[in-house]
């Protein structure tokens, strides 16, 4: 045996010490005697034997001894993962400015309700009046190929003119068009711009409807643009919280176990008391290379907006367990690198309750309240739940 064992042994050692000392102190606290001394001289009632322990029904009720029979059950029936609380991306828009500039108001607060187009900001920005004045200008540009046009074809249907200026009008008129496209299609990127006026004021808008979630933008500030090359900053959050995204890593070992549509039960650290309930609907088709687990998304309904993205969960999903006898984790007792339980056997011949120390093992990999039972008990046997190690105390 390594010194990590032996070290161990005595650490249970002492911890069952301790047990059976505080066992002790309560029984004789509730009055429960009678475990294996001997009897009172003249009472003619035969001593427990050994690993035997003897009490009334009275003594069993003040020493709040819970007896439970063992039964069949689906154990193994949940995967516990860690998780952490995201944004639903179908309900959330991370809104940025196209265009660099000076924020000069801010029309939306966060908590405030918005529709799709509404406003947020203003923006000075020169970018706008570029556009607009490229605009204006393509405009005017596509007008004067157009007026040449026209006039070139009159020339030329009346044998006045070459075709060789006709066909130069021809392509003049579909480059001017070409651009004045292209300068539409910028402007509508920019939307404040316009064809016969120049502004330099860009109104940032709500691409969709949903609550003001997050603002990251003062007055005054300096933004850059998505279409500039530089780095621009997300400027309004916008989304709807009434429905979040769990994503929870599985171990590779439980991940066939795991499908679409189960349901998934969620504990957070700001709720300790209360579960969320909702239903795995994605499962990642690859496996993180160090940690080995995948991703597993929840949807979690969330109506009163208490879950917050980036909060820290643990989910528990449910999966297709085994029905196997089981016995509750409150029933065992550790005593050294043994496990043991209090079995009831029946009456004595004074009316007292038989409960006998019995050796078993159960598998306790799983994380659930309830153990599959390998050997020692059987399913109809009588054990004790609560008050083993009182009971321990008192052999």
């Amino acid at each position: 045996m390594n010194v990590r064992s032996t070290l161990a042994v005595r650490l249970r050692c002492v911890r069952l010490a301790v047990a059976v000392a505080m066992a002790v102190a309560v029984a004789a606290a509730f009055g429960v005697s009678g475990c294996r001394s001997t009897p009172a001289a003249g009472s003619g009632l035969p001593p427990p034997p050994q690993d035997e322990v003897w009490l009334t029904p009275r003594q069993m009720e003040d020493a709040k001894v819970r007896i439970e029979v063992v039964a069949m059950r689906t154990v193994g029936n949940e995967i516990v993962a860690s998780g952490k609380v995201a944004f639903d991306d179908r309900r959330v828009a991370h809104v940025y400015s196209p265009v660099a500039g000076r924020v000069r108001r801010i029309l939306a607060e966060p908590g405030t309700r918005v529709k799709k187009g509404a406003p947020l900001a203003t923006i000075e920005s020169p970018d706008v009046g570029n556009a607009s004045a490229d605009l204006g200008k393509a405009n005017a540009d596509l007008v004067a190929a157009e007026h040449d046009l026209r006039r070139q074809k009159q020339l030329f249907d009346a044998h006045a003119g070459s075709q060789r200026d006709f066909e130069s009008a021809q392509d003049n008129q579909g480059k001017a068009k070409a651009e004045m496209e292209r300068s539409r299609q910028k402007a509508r990127l920019f939307g404040g711009a316009r064809a016969g006026t120049v502004t330099q004021e860009f109104t940032l808008r709500a691409p969709i409807d949903g609550e003001v979630i997050a603002r990251n933008v003062n007055p005054g500030a300096e933004v850059q643009g998505q279409y500039g090359g530089g780095t621009a900053i997300e400027l309004f959050t916008i989304g709807e919280l009434d429905q979040v995204w769990v994503f929870a890593e599985v171990f590779e070992a439980d991940l066939a176990r795991v499908h679409r549509g189960a349901t998934a039960s969620l504990k957070a650290i700001a709720y300790p008391n209360q579960i969320f309930s909702g239903k795995v609907d994605w499962i990642a088709g690859a496996l993180d290379p160090i940690a080995r687990t995948a991703r597993v998304r929840c949807s979690i309904p969330n109506p009163n907006r208490e879950l917050k993205p980036e909060m820290y969960a643990t989910v528990s999903v449910a999966v297709d367990g085994p029905t196997v006898a089981a016995l509750p984790r409150t029933a065992l007792l550790r005593i050294a690198d043994q496990t043991a339980v209090f079995v009831e056997i029946g009456a004595a011949p004074d009316g007292r309750l038989k409960l006998v120390r019995r050796i078993v093992t159960v598998n306790d990999d799983q994380g659930t309240d309830y153990l599959p039972i390998i050997r020692g008990v059987a399913p109809g046997d009588r054990i004790v739940t609560t008050g083993a190690t009182l009971l321990s105390g008192m052999l």
